[in-house]
């Protein structure tokens, strides 16, 4: 049993840490909604305004906030679904088959995230125009969905790997297919890694500036990345409208984040056998 004052200092440490990660968030919500007046003052003002909540208004009014979340969320939830499918069946192979080249097929997964995305926007730039996949959102997803997949199929391989045979092996008895033992028995036994991945690719997907930048044009397909960015300027910013969009672009991904994570803390729990 822990000692009061043991669990105090752990108490203690865990709402340190919490404000730490909390602040950041806060601190924008109190910047949007600090007055112009206060916003330079010597002393800084700690507590947000209600009454500059028309910095709200103005942003969604002035500005394609909106459209800039909808068109990041397509391309996030786009590159989430496409990165998990295409990962599942390698990740698969990899695990539990034998063959030549496996290794180096293994080191050139990891070798495709050794270049910066810069380095490459200038090639995927030239395929695209071939493609016509410029200017779209479909061809952002696929190049986002290019970066995220090699991550995530070594991700799902280590927990195919903890998978015991034994239950691959009792369905293979009752007649399931290889596809239908990765779909019914191996995909609901790896959820919460696969909850995991999901994470790291709509986090990709949301927050990528890059290829946002390049390979798309078009104001009304603006991710809010590069919305954001573009208040940004030479001799002035916005500051109110800044911190405002970049409370509207963290709050989805933060809830989405706190959605899924309820689910890897379930799947944690949850056996791999039937009793």
């Amino acid at each position: 049993m822990r000692s009061p004052t043991s669990q105090a200092i752990r108490m203690a440490l865990i709402l340190i840490l919490l404000s730490v990660s909390v602040f950041p968030i806060y601190w924008m919500v109190v910047t949007s909604l600090t007055s112009s007046a206060n916003l330079f003052a010597d002393t800084p003002q700690l507590l947000p305004d209600p009454a500059q909540a028309f910095n709200y208004a103005d942003t969604f009014s002035h500005t394609g906030v909106l459209v800039w979340l909808r068109n990041s969320a397509i391309v996030a939830i786009g590159t989430m679904v496409l990165s998990i499918l295409l990962a599942i069946l390698p990740a698969y192979a990899l695990s539990r088959f034998r063959f030549r080249g496996k290794g180096a097929l293994g080191f050139l997964l990891f070798a495709t995230q050794m270049l910066p995305e810069a380095m490459l926007v200038v090639p995927l730039y030239a395929i695209f125009a071939n493609l016509a996949l410029l200017d779209t959102l479909g061809g952002l997803i696929l190049a986002n969905t290019a970066f995220t997949v090699p991550v995530i199929t070594w991700i799902l391989k280590g927990a195919i790997d903890g998978v015991p045979m034994e239950i691959e092996e009792a369905a293979r008895v009752d007649g399931c297919s290889r596809i239908g033992i990765v779909l019914q028995v191996v995909v609901p036994v790896v959820a919460p890694t696969l909850a995991a991945a999901s994470v790291i690719a709509f986090f990709h997907g949301w927050n990528e500036y890059v290829f946002a930048q390049t390979l798309v044009s078009s104001q009304d397909l603006r991710t809010a990345s590069v919305g954001l960015a573009s208040f940004v300027g030479e001799l002035s910013t916005p500051i109110h409208t800044v911190m405002a969009i970049g409370v509207m672009y963290t709050l989805p991904a933060v809830l989405f984040y706190l959605m899924v994570q309820r689910y890897v803390v379930a799947g944690m729990t949850a056996g791999s056998v039937k009793g």
